[in-house]
């Protein structure tokens, strides 16, 4: 199983999507608050349909406490800045991919912790910020649970 981590997310949809990506993968879901909604929230609960009972989902209070849960995972942390392509590292079960805040990404102190090898990237064109977090997200787990020959998976 991998680790998906949304620090600080905001947008109610892209996490519902996540949270309907990781039951769909067998991935734990860990949120880093605060949460910029109420995990009762309408839209949340609209995009992950019905798959939030089948998700395994675990709050943080904060970046630490999500840390000190994952400290025997390696950890990934995924940003645009990153020089290391996601598809060029050999993934193992039980890794974690850190995300960032929809509007900001990771913050520098939280960025600066991670090895220049676990700041990794999805390539995009020299002129686009971002993608949709849920599709980083989607791809980036999708890779992973790949390289281990999708365990569980149909």
């Amino acid at each position: 199983m991998f680790n998906i981590i949304l620090f600080q997310p905001e947008i109610p949809p892209n996490t519902g999507n996540i949270i309907r990506l990781c039951a769909n993968a067998n991935m734990q879901l860990h949120l880093v608050k605060p949460l910029g909604f109420a995990l009762k929230d309408k839209q949340l609960l609209r995009a992950g349909l019905d798959y939030h009972e089948f998700a395994q989902v675990k709050v943080h209070e904060s970046w630490a406490d999500c840390r000190q849960s994952l400290k025997d995972h390696r950890i990934f942390a995924i940003t645009t800045k990153g020089k290391q392509r996601y598809d060029k590292v050999i993934y193992t079960a039980g890794d974690a991919f850190l995300f960032g805040a929809e509007s900001c990404g990771l913050p520098a102190q939280i960025m600066d912790t991670f090895p220049e090898l676990h700041r990794i990237r999805v390539p995009m064109i020299p002129t686009s910020r971002s993608l949709n977090l849920s599709n980083a997200v989607a791809i980036v787990a999708y890779e992973a649970w790949r390289q281990t020959g999708f365990p569980a998976g149909l």
